[in-house]
């Protein structure tokens, strides 16, 4: 089984200490990869507006989470 279908399972857990501790586990997973794809957005020109949209927040949100965070750059 994979680590996927393990939180998946336990996200639909009956028991509220698994179900809940697989909600944090999503929110960090979901956290890390906004944070990799604003980075690569950022690394291929796009610019805060184009981010918010795909994003569904505002300019000024966006901006405000990830503006202060150096993009690197990308190998190759």
């Amino acid at each position: 089984m994979t680590e996927a279908n393990d939180l998946a399972e336990a996200a639909a857990s009956a028991d509220p200490r698994i179900g809940l501790r697989a909600a944090v586990a999503l929110r960090r997973l979901a956290d890390a990869l906004e944070v990799l794809q604003v980075d690569n957005a950022r690394r291929q020109g796009w610019s805060w507006q184009e981010i918010a949209d795909a994003l569904d927040v505002t300019r000024q949100a966006v901006h405000k989470k990830h503006a202060g965070r150096a993009v690197p750059r990308q190998e190759g």
